[in-house]
């Protein structure tokens, strides 16, 4: 009597890969998508934080004799020239933010809203606001703060 043995894998191998597979990409998946959502917070943050220093900077060597400010909406971050933020005007900076990142809430003289802008003054790089602008995802946020000093920390 002859034993024949067939070699191969069989459908139920295949099976139980497959399922190990997907159980492993359940538990993978959240933590990429977590992962994902902290490197945007934290690119969004370094965003907001270069803008308010490139606006003081400019306004410390009276680049073009002007001041420059920050304007903060909750998808984009816009660097103007002037005192005053004028919409489409050509010397603006537009930032755009990524989602799932935003602008969450701008606090400036104490008034809170989801918008508001601050400029810095001519050669000395004071702040015409004092305030915070907090960025958030769904389930972290920051609060990045300017002081009387133009000094900028991050919460």
């Amino acid at each position: 009597m002859q034993k024949f043995y067939q070699n191969g894998i069989t459908v139920v191998e295949i099976l139980i890969v497959i399922s190990i597979i997907g159980i492993l990409a359940l538990i993978a998946l959240p933590q990429f998508s977590k992962i994902k959502e902290n490197q945007v917070l934290k690119n969004t943050i370094g965003d907001v934080t270069s803008a308010l220093h490139n606006a003081q900077s400019q306004s410390l060597a009276s680049k073009n004799s002007s001041e420059y400010g920050v304007y903060f909406q909750s998808n984009q971050i816009v660097i103007f020239k002037g005192k005053i933020f004028s919409v489409g005007a050509q010397d603006n900076k537009t930032i755009n933010i990524i989602s799932p990142a935003s602008i969450s809430n701008v606090t400036l003289n104490g008034v809170s809203f989801s918008t508001g802008e601050l400029y810095f003054e001519r050669l000395s790089g004071v702040p015409s606001k004092t305030g915070t602008i907090t960025v958030s995802t769904s389930s972290t946020s920051k609060i990045i703060t300017v002081s009387t000093t133009g000094a900028i920390s991050i919460n």
